[in-house]
């Protein structure tokens, strides 16, 4: 199969689109999940379009957006925060930050005083109000989950991105050392040094990996976040030789465990289900990676195998499948990834479309 451009600018069409509809579909199992859970006690309401889920797409729109310069998608992006911030935002935690980086990124573009109020407000929180484990990681506290002493791979591009690219906005070295030692701090605890992949958690508590679980989206999540922050920030000398070498590892990893040009859920278990979501993921900051310069040219097979499989499993409107729903820690058991049940999601549609953005500059 092969697939040229006249054939993936549809895809794309179709996946914002689809990603935009998505945004707005409640999704009821979290909230149901809320009405008993709700850390913070407020407005359970305010979180139905303000979560991890929402901001990773908003993140794919807006990329979409900038890149093919798409003044429709901008329009609509703004209207969303305009929207929500005027409504009142949730509480602050580790996956109400996601869609803050987007938000982030306006701010850079427009100038606009709102956005800039309300980023800075977030940034000073994470930096000064956000629960830390020993160490001063970023404990991983959700909406509906305290997490105590616990350091999980998704913190990285939920918050932590947000507040690299709010170093730069701001010019501010509090916030550029803060983002730098969280990447080094997650990486201690959370590589895999068998094999170079990450651990989804670690606990301060227990002094241990949990599950030892090598999960592919939690992973994906690194392989985004690393050349996306090498790329909004100006890491130099040593740190940034390790954050490469790091990444590195773990591709090579990812090019030993790559499954008929996808990656399953648990990423070194192949009986374990392919997962759209992570394969998006992985092809994209590797390709990425690759173009960016931090990592060989050879890759870049690795990720273009993802291309022919995911086209597949993106569907006429735009709806991608066999996508993991949200997944919490396997605190026990491997076995407890593999029964994560597949839904279409917001975060299928946006890393998708981050992956075949990246295909167009290839």
């Amino acid at each position: 199969m092969v697939v040229v451009k006249n054939e993936i600018m549809p895809k794309l069409e179709v996946l914002a689109q689809s990603f935009q509809k998505f945004l707005y579909e409640d999704d009821e199992q979290f909230l149901e999940n809320m009405k008993t859970k709700n850390l913070a006690g407020d407005d359970v309401s305010r979180y139905q379009h303000w979560e991890w889920t929402q901001g990773v797409g908003l993140y794919g729109l807006y990329q979409l957006a900038y890149e093919l310069d798409r003044k429709d998608y901008l329009d609509f992006l703004k209207s969303f925060y305009d929207k929500e911030i005027s409504l009142g935002l949730p509480a602050k935690n580790v996956n109400t930050c996601a869609p803050l980086l987007t938000l982030g990124f306006l701010l850079r573009d427009t100038g606009k005083e709102e956005y800039r109020k309300v980023c800075h407000e977030w940034a000073e929180a994470i930096m000064h109000e956000f629960a830390r484990t020993e160490e001063g990681g970023i404990q991983h506290r959700t909406s509906d989950s305290e997490n105590t002493g616990e350091l999980w791979d998704d913190t990285l591009f939920m918050t932590v991105m947000f507040l690299a690219l709010m170093g730069e906005i701001e010019d501010n070295n509090e916030y550029r050392e803060e983002a730098r030692y969280q990447f080094l701090l997650h990486i201690k605890y959370l590589v895999d040094h068998k094999t170079g992949l990450l651990y989804h958690g670690w606990t301060f508590e227990g002094h241990h990996n949990f599950a030892e679980a090598l999960w592919g989206r939690g992973n994906c999540w690194f392989t985004i976040a690393i050349p996306e922050y090498l790329d909004i920030a100006d890491v130099t000398g040593a740190d940034r030789k390790f954050l490469v070498e790091a990444f590195l590892q773990q591709v090579k990893a990812l090019e030993k465990y790559q499954d008929e040009g996808m990656w399953h859920t648990l990423v070194d278990d192949p009986s374990s289900y392919l997962e759209a979501s992570a394969t998006c993921g992985f092809a994209y900051g590797i390709l990425k990676a690759v173009r960016l310069g931090l990592i060989d040219e050879k890759y870049r097979e690795v990720g273009m195998k993802a291309l022919e499989p995911m086209m597949k499993l993106i569907d006429l409107d735009g709806t991608v499948n066999q996508v993991s729903y949200g997944t919490p820690m396997g605190r026990e058991s491997k076995d407890f990834y593999k029964g994560i049940e597949i839904k279409p999601m917001p975060y299928g549609q946006a890393l998708a479309m981050l992956f075949l953005l990246e295909i167009l500059k290839v």
